[in-house]
């Protein structure tokens, strides 16, 4: 089947008073993601001629944050219905093919379901619910042959009418010609003085077109977000969807409810994932990987069979296969782990490479530097890379053994199979298997006795 040329019309215009708070309400979070990102996503996959987004209260701050997607916004000012505020898109909107209509506050709409709205045939295509307590929503009202007539607001509704269960979600999808037409046509005479873009639909009908319906898979992509409860509700609705999805790939999590994916999360097989994880951007887990408690991970790839134990922190870094790390690492952007290194507790790692089983096992600071394999690193090491202006490297050659309380100050170069004495400041390169040093030297003195505290 081929598909006509498709516009996408997102109203985001709405003032969210009862978020409390400056934001916008479209740029509120949910997952990671601003609500209006989702939809946006969203409308991306399906390959859009044009997206138009109809923006209000809250100025500059909504087309400044989307800026990276190939959108037309549009302000609405000021706010009279949705009715008008496709309108304003109009004027953007070429006349052949359809114009489907979106809300930056129903943030998980799934790319299944509008497909599945563009295949139901030619005119007017509505995507209604149906809902044991409708209260809220305009009624969806059919004639005898089960044929839609119109929608009917709950405001302007009878009491028989607000019995009916099938209620509109407000998306839907349009021959964008027709469209304008009934915009052009739509008044405000109903109990908000709007001008409802649901009026279209009686309009459709008495001019012969084809009202077709289409229902979500599930009833969360329809729901909005008006506060701050109802963001909390719909969070934790899709994060209990994605850890159903793990676990049915395989995924071990000890409690689905203590999960938070803000991204895309990859797993092999036999992954173990900890309460209380956070991962966030692209993350790959590989085979039999376990995750700690409390850990946070960042657009990262973690290799086979590696432990993370509990509050690590990994952010934008490639970890190899069988490596330990932590508990309560932190890998900075720009760190590569080789197959077998070891991380270990109060240890921070930021664009530097470790070579195959090196181990920094406790309380050390690597910072832009190469180390090479099966180099040991002792507790409280540092490498001094910032001289208050510029950065400068470190790299440690393979067999390399750090003594504990060292200081690296780079640029400096540690051979092959050399030892650098405990206490020690490194501030020129050290030969290829020789032990180095560098102390004061040790006194003791006699008689020397500690401070006492004055008596007040």
């Amino acid at each position: 089947m081929v598909m006509s040329p498709l516009n996408i019309v997102i109203l985001a215009a709405g003032k969210g008073t009862r978020m409390v708070s400056a934001k916008p309400k479209v740029l509120h979070e949910l997952a990671g993601k601003s609500l209006l990102q989702h939809v946006l996503e969203s409308a991306m996959a399906l390959q859009p001629k044009q997206v138009c987004v109809i923006y209000g209260h809250g100025g500059e701050a909504v087309p400044q944050a989307m800026q990276q997607y190939p959108t037309q916004f549009v302000m609405q000012e000021p706010q009279l219905g949705t009715g008008h505020a496709v309108r304003q898109a109009m004027p953007h909107l070429a006349d052949d093919g359809k114009t489907l209509v979106l809300y930056g506050d129903v943030p998980l709409i799934q790319h299944s379901t509008l497909h599945q709205m563009q295949q139901a045939g030619e005119g007017l295509v509505l995507l209604t619910v149906d809902l044991d307590k409708p209260t809220g929503y305009g009624r969806i009202v059919r004639n005898a042959e089960g044929d839609v007539q119109r929608i009917v607001e709950e405001k302007d509704a009878t009491p028989e009418l607000r019995e009916i269960k099938e209620v509109n979600t407000g998306i839907l999808l349009a021959p964008t010609h027709e469209l304008r037409v009934w915009l052009s046509q739509l008044g405000n005479n109903n109990a908000q003085g709007e001008y409802y873009l649901t009026d279209i639909v009686a309009m459709a009908v008495e001019g012969g077109v084809a009202v077709h319906t289409v229902q979500p898979g599930q009833c969360w992509e329809v729901e909005g977000i008006n506060d701050k409860l109802q963001l909390a509700t719909l969070e934790r609705v899709w994060q209990q969807t994605n850890a159903n999805k793990l676990m049915k790939q395989g995924v071990t999590l000890v409690d689905p409810a203590r999960l938070d994916v803000r991204g895309n999360l990859i797993c092999g097989r036999d992954v173990e994932i900890d309460v209380g994880c956070i991962f966030e951007g692209e993350v790959s887990l590989g085979d039999r990987v376990r995750v700690g408690a409390y850990s946070i991970i960042r657009s990262a790839t973690i290799g086979t069979e590696t432990q993370i134990f509990p509050y690590s922190h990994i952010d934008q870094s490639e970890v190899g296969a069988n490596c330990h790390i932590g508990p309560y690492a932190r890998l900075r952007p720009g760190t590569k782990l080789a197959n077998e290194a070891h991380v270990g507790n109060f240890v921070e790692i930021k664009n530097s490479e470790i070579g195959q089983g090196s181990k920094a096992n406790h309380l050390s600071y690597i910072g832009d530097s190469t180390v090479g394999c099966r180099v040991n690193i002792g507790a409280g090491t540092i490498t001094c890379n910032y001289d208050g202006a510029n950065k400068y490297r470190t790299i440690i050659g393979d067999d390399a053994f750090i003594g504990s309380d060292t200081q690296l100050v780079a640029p400096v170069r540690v051979g092959k199979g050399a030892t650098i004495g405990a206490g020690s400041t490194i501030t020129q390169d050290t030969p290829e298997g020789e032990l180095t040093l560098s102390r004061s030297k040790q006194i003791s003195i006699s008689g020397w006795q500690r401070p006492q505290k004055r008596k007040k």
